[in-house]
């Protein structure tokens, strides 16, 4: 632990040996990426350009990225030290998902913000956080699964790709003991462990267990922690890579579903299986 990204993978085997010899040693810090989405529950919908129309609903932070946060929260807690930044990206609105992050628990957050990333995709978002990772100093990035607008599950793929790290996604469990990182990826057919060295990107689930919830204490010392933004220009990102007009999928047009019609109703007076069936028949069911 405590092996910067920027660093060979000589450097990072030799410093994790003299950390396992006890002779060298500094405090865990962990990444966690964040994001700022519309409310599951609201009427969501398009905007001109066929982008979410973020400003129209109520957004929060992601309830999956939730799980990231408590991972390291309970990762820091366990060790008995360690630093945790949120990192996020998007509009003015999205520092609050850092400020919630915050007020669980962790030290500090990065919001980059430019209005050249409205409408970024996947492969730019990956490409903007990379390079903000690329500032910062870590051991471990944490993610959520997905985000609960997108859905996609690639970007912490895409960005262990861009940094040159190991990746173990979807962990229903996550443990870190000096320079290994395990997780145990549960499906449907059987629980498998995998292990990877740090300096890593992790994504954990929904089964990692319940988020906690900020206290009154939490939510005023997320306050003054302290939240650095950065724009474009300060990752030496060209503003033609990101957004709308550099996004590798269009959206050609969007129509509002249809309203929900009222049922058929079917009263039984002794033929109901026989009107159940004309009706089933009627619409190509059977």
């Amino acid at each position: 632990m405590g092996c910067r990204h920027d660093q060979t993978p000589q450097e990072c085997e030799h410093f994790a040996i003299l950390r396992s010899l006890g002779g060298w040693f500094t405090p865990m810090k962990i990444v966690v990426l964040v994001k700022h989405v519309p409310d599951a529950a609201s009427d969501r919908a398009f905007a001109s350009d066929t982008t979410t129309d973020r400003a129209a609903v109520d957004c929060r932070l992601s309830e999956l990225d939730e799980y990231a946060v408590e991972q390291a929260l309970q990762v820091v807690e366990k060790a008995g030290e360690g630093e945790i930044t949120y990192l996020t990206m998007g509009p003015e609105a999205a520092g609050e998902a850092l400020r919630k992050s915050l007020s669980m628990g962790g030290d500090a957050g990065v919001h980059v913000i430019d209005d050249a990333l409205h409408g970024s995709d996947a492969l730019a978002t990956s490409l903007v956080l990379a390079a903000a990772l690329g500032k910062m100093e870590f051991d471990v990035v944490i993610c959520g699964m997905a985000s609960t607008d997108g859905t996609m599950s690639v970007v912490p793929t895409m960005l262990a790709e861009r940094l040159g790290l190991p990746c173990l996604t979807w962990a229903s469990s996550l443990s870190i003991d000096g320079p290994a990182v395990t997780i145990r990826r549960d499906d449907d057919d059987a629980s498998t462990t995998i292990t990877g060295t740090l300096p890593a990107v992790v994504s954990v689930t929904d089964q990692t267990g319940e988020a906690r919830y900020p206290s009154f204490k939490g939510i005023m010392a997320a306050k003054k922690k302290p939240v650095t933004t950065w724009s474009l220009a300060d990752l030496g990102i060209d503003p033609a890579q990101v957004g709308l007009s550099a996004a590798w999928s269009v959206v050609d047009s969007v129509t509002k579903r249809p309203a929900r019609q009222a049922g058929t109703i079917v009263t039984d007076e002794g033929d109901g299986g026989v009107k159940i069936a004309d009706y089933l028949a009627s619409g190509k069911f059977i």
